[in-house]
């Protein structure tokens, strides 16, 4: 497909000497980038957006594997609640892995539990 002899040599060949080369090191550049580059720099800003939305009540998993409630949040640190004990850690925002179970979520489901239960008692006092 291409004749690389003429980089050992230092004679131009039939495939456009200096030219080919440049532009075969702008193609790999391109490819680089839209390969590696550009999605790690999309995962970045995700877990950014994910650190930066975290929320007293979300349930998070650190990167050392410990899973917890967030307590209380201040600046670029955040208190994670533990077991049942109440053990409390201090954190920076950067050790958040994932979250789990985002607090507005969690309220959402309780609401939404209480209409539908009010909802059933309703209809068995009719």
């Amino acid at each position: 497909m291409f004749d690389f002899n003429f980089m050992l040599t230092g004679q131009e060949g039939s495939n456009g000497g200096i030219w080919g080369t440049i532009a075969m090191v702008a193609v790999m550049f391109v490819f680089l980038y839209f390969f590696m580059i550009r999605p790690q720099k999309k995962q970045e800003k995700k877990d950014a957006e994910m650190r930066d939305s975290l929320a007293v009540g979300d349930e998070v998993t650190t990167i050392g594997g410990i899973i917890g409630k967030v307590v209380s949040i201040k600046g670029e640190t955040f208190v994670l609640e533990t077991t049942k004990d109440k053990t409390k850690i201090r954190f920076l925002k950067g050790a958040v892995r994932t979250v789990d179970v985002k607090a507005a979520d969690l309220a959402a489901a309780v609401i939404e539990a209480k209409t539908a239960n009010a909802d059933d008692d309703a209809e068995e006092s009719k």
